[in-house]
């Protein structure tokens, strides 16, 4: 049966971000590799991935893009400035430039957004990296930045008893 995968901020080709977030790769090239491969040891050909915001490549998107598993959607982030049209043509099947509800109950968004206990949402978001600031920012957010999932996808599944699991504290 076919899963439902997020990840934020992989910056494929992008060597400031592996040297200011301190990622354990010794050059771009040993990274893009290791992201490549954790994508491809969880994904399959039949899941969907959603990548929630500044994917990277750099202008190689289309070859990135056919490396990973899976159907790939687009919540576009703040290094993400190209035209939608551009990122379907590399290989995205859905762009997004504002959040999405996904099952009516999961905000999808970039930066993290307002969410408290008495919301009928929880928010998936990146875009703090490893910051300690947003470590416990709620119950109901789950950071999918690279850094804080072994530099790969977490299925909707993890995530949900991630949120359980802080709901019973």
């Amino acid at each position: 049966m076919p899963e439902t995968f997020f990840v934020a901020d992989t910056h494929f080709d992008d060597d400031n971000i592996r040297r200011y977030e301190k990622r354990p790769f010794d050059t771009v090239e040993i990274m893009n590799e290791a992201l490549v491969a954790k994508w491809n040891a969880v994904v399959r050909e039949e899941d969907t991935v959603w990548v929630i915001g500044d994917f990277g490549a750099d202008g190689r998107e289309r070859e990135v893009l056919s490396l990973l598993n899976g159907t790939k959607k687009l919540v576009k982030g703040n290094h993400d400035t190209r035209d939608n049209e551009y990122y379907r043509q590399a290989g995205f099947s859905e762009v997004y430039d504002f959040p999405v509800v996904y099952n009516g109950f999961w905000i999808l968004s970039h930066e993290p957004v307002y969410v408290c206990e008495n919301m009928p949402y929880a928010n998936i978001f990146g875009h703090v990296h490893a910051s300690s600031i947003y470590r416990d920012f709620s119950a109901q957010h789950f950071c999918a930045c690279v850094e804080r999932t072994d530099y790969a996808p977490v299925t909707l599944e993890q995530i949900a008893g991630v949120v359980r699991k802080n709901d019973e504290v």
